[in-house]
Parts: C-alpha cells; structure tokens; sequence
C-alpha cells in the first residue's frame, strides 16, 4: 500500500486517476520536484521550493505554494518512512485539464499537483569505494534544461544508454562539452581543483551540485565553474556525479577508459564523507 497526494486528496496509489485530457499527459506541460529526507527531515527543502516556484514562473503556472511542507511530512508519516535513513518525496504540477492546444487555455484552469514517497538505498559503501562508470551521449534536450520539467526523453533516451553500456551513468555532450549527467550533474578533478560547468540554461541548477560546490571550497578546494571539454577528461584525476537521489558518486571509467588511476580519488571520498556527516547531523536536528 502506498499512500500518495492528489490534488488535496489522500488515497492509495493504485486508485490515484487524473484525466485524459490533463496537459501532462498530453503536451509534458509541467514541472516536478524530488525533495529528500534524512530520518524524516527534510535536507534543503527551502532550496528545492524555490527551483519549483522559479519553474512554475517560467511556464506560468499558477500554484499557491503554502502547505507543501505539511503535505511532504505527511506522505512520509503515512507510507512510514519518517525513520528511514533515507527516503524522498516527488512533487508533480502540471497545468492541469484543458483542450489539447499549443497555447495555454484562455482561462485558466487548477493545476494538477500530484506527490509520492518512496524509500532511498543508497549503494553499499564497498560498492561505492569500488567506483562507478559512465558513457558519454550526445545531449538531444530543449534550449531550457535549467527548467526541471517533466519532458524528460532525452534524459530517458541517454540513461537508457548508460543501461545498455552496462554502466551507471551518462554524459551529456554538446558542442564538445561535457555538461551533465541524464540526472544528475558532472564534476571533474583536476589536481585539487574541482570543475564543473557553470549555471546556465544548458544544465539543471542542482541544489546537491550548489550544497558539494559550497561545501569543497569550505574544505579547501578550489572549484571553477566552467565548461569541460570532453578531451580534457583524459587527464582529470577523479570524476564525479552529483543529485538528490546520487549523493556524490564516483565515476572511474568514462568510454571504457579509466579516470585518473581508475580508482576513487581523494577528493570525491572527502566530499562524500563530509557530505554524509553533515545530513546526518541535519537528521539529528544539529
């Protein structure tokens, strides 16, 4: 049984029903939002609303925002993931039930807001000190990926690939830059600097990406925002994705080829070390 959210109902999953004619399922006319919660507290809950209001702005969708806090406690309180380690809530809107045209409808329409929790294992940590390897894609996304929308079959298409390489992850690569993960953001080592590529309408501003860049220059490291070309990653030392579900993992082999040593680096293992002590801490109420 799994309790979900739907617009200002409570019911099981399986009797959860929205329209035919809703522009989500039409047009992919929406945005969504995953929130996680480390023993049922939410981590950088504020940083996720703000993203969901910024992308509600731009696709002009109307949605009062009040109460989404109370709708997330209560999606982990009554599928009983509150003591979980970890677990994360999807936020859906869309902009809800109209005639299927290009343009938004004359009037305007509720929105359709639909949310789900689900429980998170993040990998063995023996699984993670042993890396994780990653394929590079051509990034066939829309013009405005720092949108989180729900028109995701790019990132459908080039996870898909990750999965028939046999691998975890996948580069997006435009004009020779390696951007992003299908869902997550990319970071590579050089020395003891830490580089991704910068905010811009070319990658999603993750909110994990801004907490590790934060958090590598209260460490020590250096961290420069700008873009990666892909030949450059043949002399990186470490390599690593970031996201809400991803954490800070790894990446030793890139194309069958190894990163650095082809083991994981220092730099990746302290981030993800401080990164673990700090949500717990923020699950303690610290």
């Amino acid at each position: 049984m799994s309790i979900v959210y739907l617009n200002g109902d409570w019911i099981d999953a399986s009797e959860a029903r929205i329209s035919v004619e809703d522009r989500g399922f039409l047009l992919s006319d929406g945005v969504y939002e995953v929130t996680p919660a480390y023993r049922g507290r939410f981590f950088l809950f504020d940083r996720h609303l703000e993203r969901l209001r910024s992308g509600l702005a731009t696709l002009r969708i109307e949605m009062e925002l009040d109460g989404l806090a109370e709708i997330h406690d209560r999606l982990l309180a009554d599928n009983e993931l509150a003591d979980d380690e970890v677990s994360y809530v999807y936020l859906q809107v869309t902009r809800g039930v109209a005639p299927r045209t290009h343009a938004f409808p004359k009037m305007p329409v509720p929105p359709t807001v639909y949310a789900f929790a689900r429980p998170y294992r993040r990998p063995d940590r023996t699984v993670w000190e042993q890396g994780f390897e990653a394929v590079t894609v051509p990034d066939r996304r829309w013009a405005r990926v720092d949108v989180k929308t729900i028109a995701l079959l790019p990132n459908v298409l080039a996870q898909q690939a990750a999965v028939d390489a046999g691998v975890s992850d996948a580069i997006l690569v435009r004009d020779g830059i390696a951007l992003e993960g299908a869902h997550n953001n990319f970071f590579a080592v050089f020395g003891r600097t830490v580089v991704t590529h910068p905010r811009s309408n070319v990658i999603l501003p993750g909110i994990t990406r801004e907490y590790v860049i934060r958090m590598a220059r209260e460490l020590g490291f250096e961290v420069d925002e700008r873009p990666i070309q892909v030949e450059e990653l043949a002399r990186a030392n470490e390599a690593f994705f970031t996201g809400t579900t991803t954490e800070v993992r790894p990446t030793v082999r890139i194309d069958g080829r190894p990163v650095g040593s082809g083991a994981v680096g220092p730099v990746a293992r302290r981030l993800f070390d401080a990164f673990l002590e700090r949500v717990e801490r923020h699950a303690a109420g610290e």
